[in-house]
């Protein structure tokens, strides 16, 4: 049921924007005169789910889920009919209309996937706000708490107050993974000094390595809450109850997990006293430590609202009135774009590693949550239109922005790439395309399988 509902999800967004996109080529082209034969969403090599023709183009679905497309007359894209081209170039056709009207027809998807993308974060501004935890909260509250090997490597230490990533002051703590992802360097207060570090340039392929289901390998430092005293634990009829707060080990006060597991560790096989606050009541008991330097009880497992209840932090909520969602809505369009494009970079450097987390449908469909939430659809739909956006102004054949540079080098010098030309990149373009393909859906096999 969780694949079923993460599945629809996925082909609901990927579809809204394929339509989207394809709109944008086709209400140009059809206000400049230029007949459009087919308008897909979804490829129908050899037979479609569903057509039908109106007037002179024929709509449909297609079978093979990787896209969609409007055929337009006169044009060489993925259908590649040369026999079209071999003809009399037409009144009607894409060929036979001046370069800035075939600029426009070649821009008008991308355009439309940008714009989607803007409107719906100025929506989601305006009808949900922001709520998140500021950094600088985390930083008053003790800082880090450091118990992955990744965050090791990156240098950091528990009880760090991470100030910069790459010169930018971070505002929301739940950002700081995807900034170390697409930073280079970092600046922390350790003890009350200010250093300067190295972000490791393998720290995305160990990232990657490290796999989706440890947790988080950096989090805010939080206290010590009963969940639970299991039947094999040395402390199970000493009183303790779910919800205790361990304040104190043997009078030494203890704010913070970490705190008590350090305190902990001097006292292994011994007897202790433990400080609890249960409510308002605060109460000293007896308990155990075992050999491995535990107490033998769960964790609660707390949200960032059971904290802030708690008095640990405090959550900044934004809300947002129209005009207001407006300027954070294209700042938020800004920050997602800038940071896809570092990421891309370092999927294009070896050296980081980032190649083997590039994915396909698999990985993009796992971006959905297994339970519907409008607000989570609609940011991970605004990002892949944005994405999408840019992936199709890349100047490769076989992509609008291919098409784009071939269109402006003839408004330049004036000169129109030949036919013959046009035909051998497109097919370089598709091979190229074809190939990313493969490799991005096979890491997601792969990844499967391991």
């Amino acid at each position: 049921m969780e694949i079923l509902i993460k599945a629809s999800q996925f082909i609901l967004s990927l579809s809204l924007l394929i339509v989207l996109h394809e709109l944008g080529h086709f209400i140009p082209a059809k206000l400049f005169k230029i007949r459009v034969e087919k308008f897909y969403l979804f490829f129908d090599y050899k037979f479609s789910l569903v057509k039908k023709k109106i007037g002179d183009t024929v709509y449909g679905i297609g079978w093979i889920p990787l896209g969609g497309y409007v055929k337009i007359s006169g044009m060489i894209d993925e259908s590649m009919d040369t026999e079209q081209m071999a003809l009399p170039p037409q009144p009607w056709e894409f060929r036979s209309k001046p370069a800035w009207q075939r600029l426009i027809i070649m821009l008008g998807g991308v355009i439309v996937n940008f714009v989607l993308g803007i409107f719906i974060y100025i929506m989601l501004m305006y009808s949900y706000g922001e709520n998140f935890l500021p950094n600088k909260n985390v930083n008053t509250h003790g800082g880090v708490w450091i118990q992955d090997s990744l965050a090791i490597d990156l240098g950091l230490q528990t009880g760090d107050k991470i100030l910069t990533i790459d010169g930018n002051e971070i505002r929301k703590f739940n950002n700081l993974p995807i900034e170390f992802i697409n930073g280079n360097n970092y600046t922390i207060e350790r003890n009350g000094e200010v250093l300067n570090k190295e972000i490791p340039i393998d720290f995305i392929s160990k990232l990657i390595e490290r796999g989706k289901n440890e947790g988080a390998f950096i989090l805010p430092r939080y206290p010590f809450i009963v969940g639970g005293i299991p039947d094999t634990s040395p402390n199970k009829t000493l009183g303790l109850q779910k919800k205790d707060i361990i304040v104190g080990i043997n009078g030494k006060a203890i704010t913070y997990f970490d705190e008590a597991q350090v305190e902990l560790n001097k006292f292994k096989g011994q007897e202790i006293s433990l400080t609890l606050k249960r409510g308002e009541e605060t109460k000293e008991i007896p308990a155990t430590v075992t050999d491995e330097g535990k107490l033998g009880i769960q964790i609660a497992q707390l949200t960032m609202i059971d904290l802030e209840k708690l008095g640990y932090y405090q959550l900044e909520n934004n809300q947002y009135t129209f005009s207001e969602a407006i300027p954070a809505g294209l700042k938020k369009s800004w920050s997602t774009l800038t940071g896809y494009v570092k990421q891309l970079k370092k999927i294009f450097n070896p050296s980081t590693g980032a190649y083997k987390g590039l994915g396909g449908f698999i990985s993009i469909g796992s971006i959905f949550p297994s339970e519907w939430s409008s607000e989570t659809f609609w940011n991970i739909t605004a990002f892949l239109s944005i994405m999408l956006g840019f992936m199709n102004l890349l100047p490769i054949p076989a992509l609008d922005g291919g098409h784009v540079v071939f269109t402006l080098w003839e408004m330049i010098t004036g000169k129109k790439p030949g036919d013959k030309f046009l035909e051998y990149a497109q097919i370089v373009g598709f091979i190229l395309l074809i190939a990313l393909l493969l490799f991005a859906n096979g890491n997601d096999i792969f990844r499967l399988f391991k």
